[in-house]
């Protein structure tokens, strides 16, 4: 297998420490009708043949009645907006107006929290994403706009249509101006970070796990993985962090390569909800300071990934499986020792990845 054309390493990035999130936010999602924890599911055939101790899938293929982890921030988010709307005095006139771009989890997620709370949802959707999955966003209630151009102009659409009256912009790609709401988004992904410590408590993993893979889009989950690890105190040891993108949209990967955030043009990719051009202003602080790696993969290796969880029991679609795509491609090949060093790794290890949609949430890989 050849060595991964695109990978990343900071040396230090464990020692980086920042504030934690929010210690009410696991509160909040545990009142919702329909919360429970997603599986942690152990793989030891993964571990086998990646030479690590233990391998685990964090399995987000149904978290509060959706196929994808997006509920957990979009929830938490339109709590903290209406809150505020309420303490404002400003929550006794009409409906708002939450607006949102998605390559379809995220819009799907705002427009399930705009429904169950009496509020209306835009939703702007970029070219290359499946009729079913604007359908399913649809179907939530939402009014959809297909956008000819890719996710980072339904970004900027979402942008100008959340300045009407009444209308307010759910994004997780905030820049200058635009941290709180991308903040909240991220704090509402603490509760994934928190079940994932619990569950590996009680599968025996101690100190937890040793390397946590994550999938990136614009990097809000990598940013709540960071911020969760990140801040815990001494003697517990700190994993290491490996975001995973595809080579279609490695705009992470290249804003660390260069230091500093840039902009990439993109491809298509059966990955959607990864497929993003430009960091998180939000985010990009701690992904330069507390990621340990990034490494970009291919739409193969990422469909292998999905089919084979799929044949051990987790049904993952493609942005899902990517951590998967991306433990092999750091673990094996040409240079995968050096890889491995730099990620800590050893025969007793243990690695969660972070499998963050179900097949059903992306119509290219069924039902």
């Amino acid at each position: 297998m050849p060595a991964p054309a695109r990978w990343y390493a900071r040396p230090g990035a464990r020692t980086w420490r920042c504030a934690p999130a929010p210690g009410d936010v696991r509160a909040f999602h545990s009142s919702l009708p329909g919360y429970a924890p997603t599986p942690l599911t152990e793989l030891p055939s993964l571990a086998e043949e990646l030479g690590v101790g233990r391998v685990f899938v964090k399995d987000e293929s149904w978290r509060l009645g959706l196929p994808a982890f997006k509920a957990l921030g979009a929830s938490w988010a339109v709590h903290r907006i209406l809150a505020e709307r309420a303490a404002d005095g400003a929550g006794h006139g009409g409906p708002l107006t939450l607006v949102a771009a998605t390559d379809g989890n995220h819009g799907r997620a705002v427009a399930r929290m705009a429904h169950r709370s009496g509020q209306l949802a835009h939703v702007f959707v970029p070219r290359g994403v499946h009729p079913g999955a604007v359908a399913a966003i649809a179907g939530e209630g939402a009014r959809v706009t297909e956008v000819r151009g890719a996710y980072d102009d339904a970004v900027r659409l979402a942008a100008e249509a959340a300045r009407a009256p009444d209308s307010v912009l759910v994004q997780d790609s905030g820049g200058p101006g635009c941290t709180r709401i991308p903040r909240w988004i991220v704090e509402g992904y603490s509760t994934l970070c928190a079940e994932v410590d619990e569950q590996a408590r009680a599968a025996g993993v101690g100190t937890g796990p040793g390397l946590v893979v994550v999938p990136v889009g614009v990097g809000a989950l990598a940013q709540a993985v960071v911020t969760h690890y990140r801040s815990r105190a001494a003697p517990v040891p700190a994993p290491a962090l490996l975001a995973v993108e595809p080579e279609a949209a490695p705009c992470v990967l290249e804003s660390l390569t260069r230091g500093a955030p840039v902009s990439v043009t993109t491809r298509e990719t059966p990955m959607a909800g990864l497929n993003c051009g430009t960091p998180s202003g939000t985010a990009w602080p701690h992904l330069r300071a507390g990621l340990d790696a990034a490494i970009a993969v291919t739409d193969a290796d990422g469909a292998r990934a999905a089919a084979d969880l799929a044949a051990l029991g987790v049904s993952s679609g493609p942005c899902g499986a990517a951590p998967l795509a991306g433990l092999r491609a750091a673990l094996t090949g040409a240079g995968a020792g050096e890889r491995r060093a730099a990620l800590g790794l050893g025969p007793a290890s243990a690695v969660v990845l972070l499998s963050t949609e179900g097949a059903s949430a992306n119509p290219h890989f069924g039902a």
